[in-house]
């Protein structure tokens, strides 16, 4: 059957775009028709959905030159109760022409959509969600999502908890009515003078309003999910309880018709399951509000209110009305509502929110602070330069959303087995029904019902939905507190099994702060002259070797001349033009490109690179006029860091461009592994497929511009927060400081998570692999045993809550290294860097 999509596709400037775009998409195996339009830029595709697929198109689009016009909806998704629910929303959004991509979070009850505006919009993915028998969480205007939600849940706990008392104060003299006769024979003699033939309909009003009261719920989540073809945890319920329920009210009805002894009532167990999962998901909405702990603080740091400066008057307003270039008044003790940068003022901020370092730091005029942190002891005020999402930490609070809301690889197991495991407990439940019928002597029919009610209940896939987007979860917001931000499930996945941890040298094992430490002539101009010359050269620079070069002149007091012309070389130097003078500066290699003979001060060289110094090269008009030197310090906890990391088997390597001398003398009081020095920033990428080649999972650490396609390349890619903005975009972990010691407590978080994944997994399916066929009454013929439908109902609801409290040990994850003050604060950025985006 042939579909229709509607795409935008960016960058068609005339008929040959248009052209282009048409023949890319008509080779495609399953596309019977193509009409592009360059006014509306939009492509209208006729395809054969089972021969290709919406995704195979966009690639298309990007594979002839051109970018698909995507967007992203996300949005809550209330009413979900376990994997099945999960699925069935997914398949209900995937299912919609222009949905590239659909994920649903059960614990954090939210949908992730990648669509086609074109061919779809906001309100046919949510249309789509209520079709499929759920609500959608829309924030109305103004108010704090956060907040909404917040109120959602409270008000669903507020309803689970009464539904539990209702169910309670009739299910507890229904189930001492029904147990005490079985516990004694005086209990029973005094129940039948009583009540005699009345006492089944003593029962059925104590079952009824149970039943179809708290009991509707599952009625009607259930019959949807039927309708759709779907079934779930609550149809198992509503179908087990049902049964229970309506066989009893026939034997009440008409108890003749039964076999003699066959005439027996279940009132009470319909009437306890029903409860006793009502109590487990209470129990269960509890531990998932305490799962979301970690984001609630991180919500909690963004403040409500901002008091800005307008017409020499403070005014308060709603942090979401501040206006970029705001002037911003913070007094002592209070949160930074946005970022910025200090007009006047002076005092410390203590920063530790975003970079993770305990010791406060200081602020002056010009210094950028972020907003969320904490003003100490003065008074400031700023001009706001990011505002709304902008901010640090809205960005932080939306890359751990994303993170959260994202599974990795491990859960595709429980996905498959969720989505065959209710029809395969349909089917054993109707087995066990026939099975009991067909050979379970006089008491056939009775042993029938309960035994397949109990298979009914006891197999909610509950437990198997939550294990590991809970774990998931939690463990995200624990490194989120600890300054580490994974940008996905798969990042928290792929750490724990990192077996090199490759490290970038400057501004990642060192504080990327150089300082010139030598200058030595070779030719007859005077060192002042010099200097100036190559700082003037450098300044157009930025190279932190030639920060430290410029920073050296201005000490000295020394003039910088604008450049007429600049060239940087990549991995080589720079060539500038300075007041009509030809300045290069670079390494060795560069020399000898130029044609110019360092033998001269090569020993000076070997002895400053032994000593861990960066030795460059300074020509001025094609003569040889000086050979510097730079030092980098040792990052403070580099050391530290290093070590942590070999504890726990993970071998450390180090990739720079620095000569082998100069790495080596670096690595080598750190205790790392392995050196790949020389290595020119386009060649960063191989050395980790070096790695990578000898069959280890290679994790890479870095900061720069030119560390983004060695972090793109790696296993995982870990950057430092205090970075370039590439950097950052392309890792899949950022380090919210500059300390490595995030390294060695993000690897330990990944493992103590996957570790806890694999535990929820294991109870979970061990769960219903032992006590299915239990419930089905395998046992009773050898040892007796039977599970009643009661016991399944406690047993199932404690599986949920066993997944759910287990993932929140993770909450008491202690760091193998605690991260400590480093000798240079994270957020003090030497100019010309860029914030984190």
């Amino acid at each position: 059957m042939t579909k229709t999509l509607e795409l935008g596709v960016q960058g068609m400037t005339c008929a040959s775009c248009v052209g282009r775009v048409e023949r890319g998409l008509k080779r495609v195996e399953g596309v019977d028709d193509v009409a592009v339009n360059l006014a509306t830029e939009r492509a209208t595709v006729q395809y054969d959905p089972a021969r290709t697929s919406p995704q195979t198109l966009l690639d298309t689009v990007r594979d002839v030159g051109y970018e698909p016009v995507l967007s992203a909806l996300e949005f809550g998704v209330q009413g979900m109760t376990c994997a099945n629910c999960v699925g069935r929303v997914e398949r209900a959004l995937k299912k919609m022409d222009g949905v590239v991509s659909a994920s649903v979070n059960l614990a954090t009850e939210r949908a992730t959509v990648q669509y086609l505006p074109a061919a779809v919009g906001p309100g046919d993915l949510k249309a789509a969600v209520r079709d499929s028998g759920y609500s959608v969480l829309d924030a109305p205007a103004g108010q704090d999502r956060s907040d909404q939600e917040q109120a959602l849940r409270d008000a669903h706990l507020s309803e689970l908890l009464g539904a539990v008392r209702f169910s309670a104060v009739f299910a507890v003299p229904l189930l001492l009515l029904a147990m005490l006769p079985m516990l004694s024979l005086s209990a029973e003699m005094w129940l039948m003078e009583r009540l005699g033939p009345a006492l089944n309909w003593v029962m059925l009003a104590l079952a009824l309003p149970v039943q179809f009261g708290p009991g509707r719920r599952f009625y009607r989540l259930g019959w949807t999910a039927l309708r759709h073809r779907s079934p779930d945890m609550n149809s198992l319920v509503m179908i087990g309880t049902s049964a229970a329920f309506f066989y009893s009210l026939l034997v009440t009805l008409a108890p003749g018709i039964f076999p003699p002894g066959t005439a027996h009532v279940y009132y009470e167990a319909s009437a306890v399951v029903i409860t006793l999962i009502l109590l487990g998901k209470y129990l269960e909405a509890l531990a998932r509000g305490r799962s979301s702990e970690a984001m609630k603080r991180l919500l909690g740091l963004q403040p409500k209110v901002a008091r800005v400066v307008r017409d020499g008057a403070e005014l308060e307003l709603p942090t979401d009305e501040v206006q970029r270039a705001d002037l911003v008044s913070v007094r002592p003790g209070e949160r930074v509502p946005v970022d910025g940068e200090v007009v006047s003022g002076r005092s410390y901020l203590d920063e530790s929110m975003i970079t993770g370092e305990p010791m406060p730091v200081l602020k002056e005029p010009g210094d950028s602070v972020v907003g969320g942190t904490i003003n100490q002891n003065g008074a400031l005020v700023f001009r706001a330069t990011r505002i709304g999402a902008e901010t640090a930490l809205a960005q932080i609070i939306r890359m751990v959303e994303h993170a959260q809301g994202s599974k990795p690889p491990i859960q595709g197991l429980a996905d498959r087995v969720v989505r065959v495991f209710v029809p395969v407990v349909l089917g054993i439940a109707a087995l066990t029904f026939l099975a009991w019928l067909l050979f379970g002597g006089p008491q056939a029919l009775s042993s029938a019902l309960v035994n397949t009610v109990a298979v009914l209940i006891i197999a909610c896939p509950c437990a198997m939905g939550l294990a590991t987007p809970v774990s998931v979860m939690v463990g995200t917001g624990k490194a989120a507190e600890l300054g580490v931000l994974f940008r996905t499930g798969a990042a928290l996945e792929g750490l724990h099994a990192v077996q090199v941890v490759a490290l970038d040298k400057t501004g990642t094992l060192t504080e990327g702060r150089p300082q010139l430490t030598d200058l030595v002539l070779t030719s007859t101009l005077e060192r002042a002259e010099v200097l100036s010359l190559v700082a003037s050269a450098e300044a157009q620079s930025e190279h932190p070797l030639g920060r430290a070069i410029v920073e050296a002149a201005g000490r000295e007091g020394l003039p910088l001349e604008p450049a007429q012309y600049f060239e940087a070389v990549p991995g080589y130097g720079l060539a500038a033009t300075i007041g009509g003078r030809l300045v290069n500066v670079g390494a060795d290699r560069y020399m000898q490109q130029l044609g110019l003979d360092v033998d001269p001060v090569a020993l000076q060289a070997a002895q400053l690179g032994q000593a861990g110094r960066t030795p460059l090269y300074a020509a001025i008009d094609g003569q040889l006029a000086a050979l510097l030197a730079v030092a980098d310090p040792v990052k403070a906890g580099s050391a530290e860091a290093v070590r942590a990391l070999k504890a726990q088997g993970v071998q450390v390597a180090m990739i720079t461009g620095d000569n082998a001398r100069t790495a080596q003398a670096i690595a080598e009081p750190l205790g790392i592994d392995q050196v790949l020095a020389e290595v020119l920033p386009g060649g960063k990428s191989d050395a980790v497929q070096r790695l990578q080649a000898a069959g280890q999972r290679v994790a890479f650490v870095g900061d720069g511009i030119n560390d983004a396609p060695a972090l793109a390349r790696a296993d995982v890619g870990l950057a430092i927060g205090t970075g370039t903005d590439v950097a950052v975009e392309t890792a899949d972990v950022v380090l919210m400081s500059g300390d490595l010691r995030g390294v060695p407590n993000a690897i330990a978080l990944s493992r103590a998570t996957l570790r806890n994944i694999r535990l929820n997994l294991f109870w979970a399916f061990a769960y219903n692999v032992l006590l299915i066929p239990v419930a089905a009454g395998v046992l009773a013929p050898a040892l007796g045993w039977q599970l009643s439908p009661v016991l399944a109902a406690a047993a199932m609801g404690f599986s949920s809550v066993f997944v759910l409290s287990n993932a929140l040990r993770l909450r008491r994850f202690r760091p193998p290294v605690q991260p400590g003050p480093l000798d240079r604060p994270a957020t003090a950025r030497p100019s010309g860097s860029r914030q984190l985006t």
